[in-house]
C-alpha cells in the first residue's frame, strides 16, 4: 500500500519546505519527492525518493539516464511516477540547452524607451514596472508591481522595494505609462518619486531614474534634475 505524504510531520513535508524555504533549499531527494507527489509499497514518498538515489549513487545523471523499463522496475514507481520522473529529466535537459539571452544594459533613458515604449505607450490603464538592475547597470528582471484603472499611479514604496530586495538589485529604475498622452509628472507621480528615493536611501538600493512613458513622448525624472 502506498503512504501518503500525511505520514510526514507537516513542517518536514517537501512541498510545504518548497514553499517555506525556496526550492534550493531543498534536498535533492526533497525534490524527486514533490516529482513523484506519492509513496508507494509501505513507505512514504520521501523514502520511494531516497531509494532512487540510492540505486543511482545519489547521482541526478545517472538516475536520468536510466531506460525506462528500468525505472518500472524500482521499488514504488509505476507508469505514472516514471512518465512524471522522464519528463523532468526532458524539461531540465531542454532548459540546459537553452541559450540564456544577453543581459540589456541600461545607460540612458531612451534605453527604458526601447524595453518599454511598445508595450506602454497604447495602453488604456497605467501599468507600474521596475527593473531591477545588477551593479553593471544590467536588468536583472522586469517587475510589473501595478495594473490599475485610468490615471491611477500610487505605488506604495514596499511594494517596490520587495521585489528589488528579492532580485538583489543593486539599483532600480521605475517606469509607468500615462493613458492621457502627456508624459508631464503629476503631483501624485511626484510625490511617489520622493518617496522611493527616500527609501531607496535607507536600503541602500538607489532609484536611478522613473521613466514616464505617453504615446510617443516621454519624461525622465533623472534628466530633467527631478530626483
Amino acid at each position: 500500500m502506498a503512504l501518503p505524504v500525511t505520514t510526514i510531520a507537516t513542517a518536514d513535508r517537501p512541498r510545504e519546505r518548497l514553499w517555506a524555504l525556496g526550492a534550493a533549499a531543498l534536498t535533492t531527494a526533497e525534490l524527486l519527492a514533490i516529482v513523484l507527489g506519492t509513496g508507494g509499497r509501505g513507505h512514504d514518498v520521501l523514502a520511494v525518493a531516497q531509494r532512487l538515489l540510492l540505486i543511482s549513487d545519489g547521482s541526478l545523471r545517472r538516475l536520468a539516464q536510466r531506460p525506462s523499463a528500468e525505472l518500472l522496475r524500482s521499488p514504488g514507481i509505476g507508469p505514472t511516477k516514471a512518465g512524471r520522473l522522464i519528463a523532468a529529466f526532458e524539461l531540465g535537459a531542454r532548459a540546459a540547452r537553452e541559450e540564456r539571452p544577453p543581459a540589456q544594459r541600461i545607460r540612458e533613458p531612451e534605453d527604458v524607451l526601447r524595453l518599454f515604449g511598445g508595450r506602454l505607450r497604447d495602453l488604456q490603464v497605467e501599468e507600474f514596472h521596475l527593473l531591477a538592475l545588477d551593479s553593471q547597470s544590467q536588468v536583472l528582471r522586469d517587475v510589473m508591481i501595478t495594473r490599475g484603472l485610468l490615471n491611477s499611479s500610487l505605488v506604495h514604496p514596499r511594494e517596490v522595494f520587495r521585489a528589488a530586495i528579492a532580485e538583489a538589485a543593486a539599483g532600480i529604475i521605475v517606469v509607468h505609462n500615462h493613458p492621457s498622452g502627456d508624459p508631464t509628472p503629476s503631483a501624485e507621480d511626484r510625490a511617489a518619486t520622493k518617496q522611493l528615493v527616500s527609501a531607496g536611501r535607507l536600503l541602500d538600493v538607489p532609484l536611478y531614474d522613473h521613466v514616464i512613458i505617453a504615446g510617443d513622448r516621454f519624461v525622465s525624472f533623472a534628466t530633467a534634475g527631478l530626483l
